[in-house]
Formats: C-alpha cells, sequence, structure tokens
C-alpha cells in the first residue's frame, strides 16, 4: 500500500466507534487537507511534503474510506465534520487551517459555517456548496454528475449496481476526470480502486447524505444569512462556464473573503498540478 513517505500514520478515536487513519508530518502552524472521491488521502502526497516544509501537516482518511473505520451511519457532512475538528484537537491544534477537495471540500465548508472559532483559513478544491451544486444541475450538463443522483437513491440498488462492476465504476471516474493520467501511477490507481471497493456501503452514504440532510443543512444557513468568516480560497477548473454559472459569484454569496481561481488541469488538480495547488494554499495560509 503506498503512503505519504516521511509522514508518520496513527489511528486517532474522534467519535464513539470511530477512529480515523491520519497522516502527519512536518512542524509550525496546522493545515489538515481532506481527500475527495473516488480516493484517499493519498492524493495529497505531493502537496502534504511540500507544506510540511514549514507547517504541520495532518492528512486524514474522511470517515467510510480508506483505512479509518466505515460505520453504518454518520455520513452528514456535519457529523464528517467534527470528525476533523475532534481529530485535530487531538493531535494537539485547537485552531487550523483546512483545506478538502472534492468531497472532502464539502467537509471542509461544513466545518467552516459550523466550526468558525476553530478553522483558521479554509481552501476548497473543484466543487460547489451542496445546495448550489443541486441548483446547477439541470438539462443534459447533467448527466456529468449521474452518479450523483445514482447514490441518492434509497439503500439497496445503488449498492448493489456498483458491486457488480466496483473497479468499472470507480475507475470511470479516475479516468475521465484526470487531463493527465499519469498522474494517477498505476500502484496509487490500484490503491483507490482497493480502497472504494471495500467502501461501497460508506461511499453510498456519504453521497446518499448529500440529497438530504446536507441540503437541510446548507438550507438552515442560507436561510439564516450564516456565511463563511474565515479567508477563503476556492481552485476549480474552467468548467463554471460549460454548465452555465458564474463559480466565482456562487461562492461569493458564501464568502466575503474570497479568492476564487482558475486551474488548467483536470478534477485532480492536486495530482495534476500539485506546484500550484500548493502555491494558492500557501498564499491562504500568509492572508
Amino acid at each position: 500500500m503506498p503512503t505519504i513517505s516521511d509522514f508518520d500514520y496513527r489511528r486517532v478515536p474522534v467519535a464513539e466507534g470511530v477512529s480515523l487513519n491520519a497522516a502527519v508530518g512536518g512542524s509550525g502552524s496546522p493545515i489538515v487537507l481532506l481527500h475527495g472521491f473516488p480516493q484517499t488521502h493519498l492524493m495529497w502526497r505531493h502537496v502534504a511534503r511540500d507544506l510540511a516544509a514549514d507547517h504541520t501537516v495532518v492528512v486524514p482518511d474522511l470517515r467510510g474510506y480508506g483505512e479509518s473505520d466505515k460505520p453504518s451511519d454518520g455520513y452528514s457532512k456535519r457529523t464528517m465534520a467534527a470528525d476533523i475538528v475532534a481529530l485535530a484537537r487531538a493531535l494537539g491544534h485547537d485552531r487550523f487551517a483546512l483545506a478538502g477537495h472534492d468531497r472532502g471540500a464539502l467537509v471542509a465548508f461544513r466545518a467552516g459555517l459550523d466550526h468558525p472559532e476553530t478553522i483558521t483559513r479554509l481552501a476548497c478544491l473543484d466543487v460547489l456548496p451542496t445546495l448550489d451544486m443541486w441548483d446547477v444541475m439541470h438539462g443534459v450538463s447533467a448527466a456529468v454528475g449521474f452518479h450523483l443522483y445514482l447514490m441518492a437513491q434509497p439503500p439497496g440498488l445503488p449498492e448493489q449496481l456498483i458491486a457488480g462492476a466496483p473497479d468499472a465504476f470507480f475507475g470511470h471516474f479516475l479516468d475521465m476526470w484526470a487531463n493527465d493520467p499519469s498522474a494517477i501511477p498505476p500502484d496509487v490507481r490500484a490503491a483507490y480502486l482497493d480502497a472504494c471497493r471495500a467502501a461501497i456501503p460508506s461511499i453510498v452514504a456519504d453521497y446518499r447524505a448529500s440529497a438530504g440532510v446536507d441540503v437541510d443543512h446548507d438550507q438552515a444557513d442560507r436561510d439564516a444569512g450564516n456565511r463563511l468568516r474565515m479567508p477563503v480560497t476556492v481552485l476549480q477548473q474552467d468548467w463554471g462556464a460549460a454548465l452555465g454559472y458564474d463559480a466565482a459569484g456562487v461562492w461569493g454569496a458564501w464568502a466575503g473573503d474570497l479568492r476564487h481561481e482558475t486551474v488548467t488541469c483536470g478534477h485532480f488538480m492536486a495530482e495534476e498540478a500539485p506546484a500550484e495547488v500548493a502555491k494558492h494554499l500557501r498564499a491562504l495560509l500568509d492572508r
């Protein structure tokens, strides 16, 4: 199993019956990096080593993914964000910067809203907040997000269908979303597929929550006028225009201190353009 070189690995209890696998390296002010789908903490391997030169870097597998525990429930982003706050506190960090990609960015977004006194800076990579994502997905352009609709279905059918051909299902996204396939070498790709194959029910539960309770939580914050209080950086591919919406405008409704940047690469930007991602994260940490 590939690992992040020069990082120590720990299992950290974060909730009753739930421990997270986390790689920890470096020293200095803390930043936590959260992975997306269909990946594990390994997606941050390049960026984590870069930032570890002058920061304490914590890179966990989310609840339900990788080597972390996979309970049968608890996949609201509110619960998953609480996991990350508990993880950081267990490692001695009461306040920390947080960056997430894809699913991890949704967890990071929720952590920023629920724990503004804890999250000092926030970065979200190549995603929209859940409420806005459903708002912009319509017509034939929504076909790119077919998996969102599949995994939103009640328990049973999605799990059965995905289990019938897991490598084809998860491999589809690794192939379609990467502009540079060589950025995910064979050993890392195999590790991603192995991890996903072992986590089908929890991955589906994570996505199912984003069609239910996560929408409710986002809507409640929008209705209350709650916004992200910390400096925020959003990195995205240039896919806003393709889907017909103003990505920077969407994020601006949630964050007053926002820098929205376009990165020229595929979805897996921390692997395809790690130096650029690290540069933007360092700029955020300096704000």
